[in-house]
């Protein structure tokens, strides 16, 4: 068993989350788990679509299993919502894998931006 583990808003549920999940499955994962913001999103805008309706979609796209991320930490910055993601992906102690889009495609580019952002200049 291999579960994969994602952070999202699903505001709304689209064909890019879909390709998401597909992509997880084709790569082995045999579950997915999604930690995903309530009625409120991140800047603390109101969400397009009730957190039931969405968790319906995310459902019926692929998704094994949502749980929703704290109010507190779903209006936060985008640092404060995926450190609050992966710790409640991690606590629960069978995510084998974080996955997530891209805009970019570009994994060299990320990392880069990643390194950065956790260097010490920073």
């Amino acid at each position: 068993m291999l579960v994969a583990g994602i952070i999202a808003e699903y505001n709304p549920f689209h064909n890019g989350h879909a390709l998401l999940i597909e992509k997880a499955r084709a790569a082995g994962a045999t579950h997915v788990v999604a930690v995903m913001s309530g009625n409120f999103v991140q800047r603390g805008e109101p969400a397009l679509f009730h957190h039931i309706e969405r968790t319906r979609a995310a459902l019926s796209g692929g998704v094994d299993l949502v749980l929703q991320l704290p109010v507190t930490y779903a209006v936060a910055g985008a640092q404060g919502f995926a450190m609050a993601g992966v710790e409640i992906l991690n606590s629960l102690g069978f995510v084998d894998w974080l996955v997530f889009g891209s805009e970019s495609g570009n994994a060299d580019l990320i990392n880069k931006t990643a390194k950065a952002v956790c260097g010490e200049e920073i």
